[in-house]
């Protein structure tokens, strides 16, 4: 395989079987495609991991063994923080005052940054809060904390600017270039540990082959599985094997690519057989496992062809254990989505879903929505013989030989005045404004309307009031006269009279649109933007699923709308750049879904 070096793993072995093989031929047929240059993979991990895992182990008692299984958010901005609103928050959800003593109180294994929680201000808060939690940790049982987030940028990402901001998954997926996953994924690293965090929620290694999936979509690589597998091990290597190296977890396993239900609100079912599972959804996973990858995180998804109990992943022995564990050999950290998602609540009670997920074979507990009850659920099975200390011992292990290996133990916490030499630094905004550019796909091209003329005004209209702001002023530095006139997401009949009046006054109309299946109102106003006769640029800044429904002769996507993203798209309308990207998924025809309109790989140079 070119690109990537899979290796025999001590701990994983080699894959056997029909399954194995399938993959490794989807994967070396995509990877020959284009040479890249070689990852090397991470190595196992050394026998100190191992010694002080099993030293440490010894000395905990039953709960704080429970406790380290356990992953959670606790308020504030601080690890002692007495603001009224964070101790209110934290004494309601978890019955603390603060997140040191929620710490302390379950003796967990790790903490889960949101902006929600009030966790995240500015880097080098970040950093002070990350010390205070591991000082509350070190204090109690003397292991450090796994310190997460969503970082997966594009979409997902919960610290923003001036922390340095990516495109996401999919830009990275339309670049070609998996060297650009590698190179993305150090930068994040660098600069999360820069703040105290050392685990991210990320990369997804989902194949999002359904145009109706309303959760991963740009989240993921694409649609072809041999390439979304490549991008996936390089993606790894870029976090664990870099300088300022953090556990990495691919997700959501089996594969959440092909479902129209989110699982925070519901329980998706997945129809492919077992042949389908090895061919669509198998190859990112495989190449996870064969990158060494940290953590792998289940999805709360029924798989019936996986198990036709229809047990939901999370909680389902034969795919946790038969399938990951036996079937793949993977014998590192499996962690639970989100406990509090409603698609693993459906058919168990709070306090079951730990329970059977650790019976399934999952180590980490990922926000169950009650803490005290799953903790004691946990405790109350072990005591009853329901789960075995050796069960709990086990996954133990993985946990704390994982945070030596991460090199958490003896750390002495972050330089606070030092954040702002790694975080949102001039290398780090070059390595993005590379993806950015990577990406720009043209999906359809008039040769008579790009790229834009100096001597006439250009209208920057469409959905988000930042986003058209953003690409108006982009397109602006590019020596064109500009104006900016959101029309917002669903346009009514009055603003797209206004945004048409002030079209036939341009030279030429951008037009931003977003998810235009679920907002046909966009496409309506391109529809009319068109009919006045001045010539309209499409700028699709999500999935670009919404050429199938615009008229507009000429179309763009950039898979992002964060300002990296659209300066490059501003360049390539003004005739400073190419469009060097290529779809990384099909786009469908509207009425014919299973007919492709626009194939992987299709883009306008």
């Amino acid at each position: 395989m070119v690109g990537v070096q899979l290796k025999h793993h001590p701990r994983f072995g080699w894959r056997t079987g029909i399954g194995a093989l399938l993959v490794l031929a989807v994967m070396s047929t995509a990877a020959c495609a284009a040479p890249q240059p070689e990852v090397v993979i991470d190595s196992p991990p050394t026998d100190s991991s191992r010694q002080w895992a099993e030293e440490t182990i010894e000395t905990m008692t039953p709960a704080q063994k429970v406790g380290q299984l356990f992953i959670t958010h606790a308020y504030g901005r601080t690890a002692d923080s007495t603001a009224d609103e964070d101790v209110t928050n934290n004494r309601s959800t978890h019955g603390v005052d603060s997140a040191a003593e929620l710490v302390a109180k379950y003796h967990l294994g790790g903490v889960i940054y949101f902006g929600w929680a009030n966790n995240i201000a500015d880097p080098e808060q970040i950093a002070g809060l990350s010390n205070g939690l591991q000082e509350a940790a070190m204090g109690d049982t003397g292991v450090p904390l796994f310190i997460s987030t969503d970082q997966e940028h594009g979409a997902v990402v919960r610290i923003g600017p001036p922390v340095t901001q990516f495109p996401g998954n999919l830009a990275l997926g339309a670049s070609q270039d998996p060297s650009l996953a590698t190179d993305s994924a150090v930068v994040i690293s660098q600069e999360l540990r820069a703040m105290g965090l050392n685990q991210n929620w990320a990369p997804v290694a989902d194949v999002n082959v359904n145009p109706q999936n309303p959760v991963i979509g740009v989240r993921s690589f694409g649609a072809d599985p041999a390439k979304a597998a490549e991008f996936t091990a390089a993606a790894v290597a870029g976090y664990q094997n870099e300088p300022g190296p953090m556990a990495a977890s691919a997700k959501h396993f089996p594969g959440h690519g092909d479902t129209d239900v989110d699982s925070h609100t519901a329980l998706p079912v997945i129809t492919h057989d077992e042949k389908e599972w090895w061919e669509l959804d198998a190859p990112p996973f495989v190449a996870a496992v064969d990158a060494g990858v940290d953590m792998i995180m289940s999805a709360h998804i029924r798989f019936p062809a996986l198990d036709d109990t229809g047990t939901p992943a999370t909680l389902s022995h034969p795919i946790l254990t038969g399938l990951l564990r036996e079937q793949l050999g993977y014998d590192g950290v499996i962690v639970t989505d989100s406990l509090s998602m409603e698609g693993v609540r459906q058919d168990h009670t709070d306090s079951q879903v730990p329970v059977e997920a650790l019976k399934a074979g999952a180590d980490l507990l990922l926000m169950p929505p009650d803490i005290d009850l799953a903790v004691s659920a946990v405790m109350e099975a072990v005591e009853s013989g329901d789960l075995t200390a050796e069960r709990i011992d086990e996954s133990v292990l993985r946990v704390l030989e994982l945070k030596h290996r991460r090199g958490l133990v003896g750390e002495q916490g972050v330089d606070l005045t030092t954040v702002s030499q790694t975080v949102g630094i001039g290398d780090h905004h070059a390595v993005a404004e590379r993806v950015a550019a990577a990406s720009v796909t043209a999906i359809r091209s008039d040769g008579d309307v790009l790229p834009l003329t100096d001597d006439k005004p250009v209208l920057v209209t469409g959905s988000g009031n930042e986003t058209v702001g953003a690409l108006a002023e982009a397109i602006t530095t590019h020596g064109h006269t500009s104006t900016a006139q959101a029309a917002g997401d669903d346009p009514d009949p009055q603003k797209r009279r206004e945004v048409t009046d002030a079209a036939r006054k341009a030279g030429a109309v951008v037009v931003v649109t977003r998810n235009v299946a679920a907002h046909p109102a966009q496409a309506e106003l391109v529809d009319e933007l068109v009919a006045t006769g001045t010539p309209v640029v499409v700028l699709s800044v999500a999935a670009p699923y919404d050429v199938n429904r615009l008229s507009a002769a000429t179309v763009l996507a950039t898979y992002s709308d964060i300002p990296v993203s659209l300066k490059a798209a501003a360049a390539v309308m003004c005739g400073q750049a190419e469009a060097t990207g290529r779809l990384p998924v099909d786009v469908p025809v509207v009425d014919t879904p299973d007919d492709v309109l626009y194939p992987i790989g299709h883009g306008i140079p």
